[in-house]
């Protein structure tokens, strides 16, 4: 019940509230503290380099939403993708980044939460250094869930420096 209110208060706060104490946050921090299991590793296909997927709650009829958990090691990001619905990221530990394509890229740390919204080509993924550990929901999943599309270049992750 407590994480459940916990997790209400940070969706309420809107795209990405940082407090000052996490933006202060050092980035020298190598591992992880997982709160769930790493999963299975994503496809080469939809992502650069290693990143675990373990879902958490299946969509059905009833609550129509999706959550799980991805954890990305250093480097590792997700392709090119969209959500009919949109998507909503909790980010659990470490650091990374999220992209809205055509916006410059945004620094992503615990205790922040993305809001993407329906339809709208996105990227995420973890720093080069630290990995990322974020939980993910996708809510109406009688939308549809995920779109996949091309890998995100080099190029493009580089630029977040």
């Amino acid at each position: 019940m407590k994480l459940a209110l916990t997790l209400l208060l940070l969706i309420g706060q809107g795209c990405n509230t940082k407090t000052e104490k996490q933006e202060n946050m050092g980035s020298d921090k190598s591992e992880l503290n997982a709160i769930f299991p790493k999963g299975e590793k994503g496809s080469e296909e939809l992502f650069t380099g290693n990143a675990f997927n373990i879902g958490l709650v299946d969509a059905d009829s009833v609550h129509t939403t999706a959550v799980g958990n991805v954890y990305f090691e250093p480097g590792a990001r997700s392709n090119w993708h969209i959500h009919p619905a949109g998507q909503i990221l909790i980010i659990t530990d470490g650091v990374g980044y999220h992209q809205i394509d055509g916006q410059p890229i945004e620094v992503i740390k615990k205790g922040d939460v993305v809001k993407c919204p329906p339809n709208v080509r996105h990227w995420h993924g973890a720093s080069p250094d630290v990995g990322l550990q974020q939980l993910y929901i996708v809510p109406n999943t009688e939308k549809g869930i995920v779109e996949w599309m091309e890998p995100v270049t080099d190029e493009v992750y580089k630029s977040a420096r």
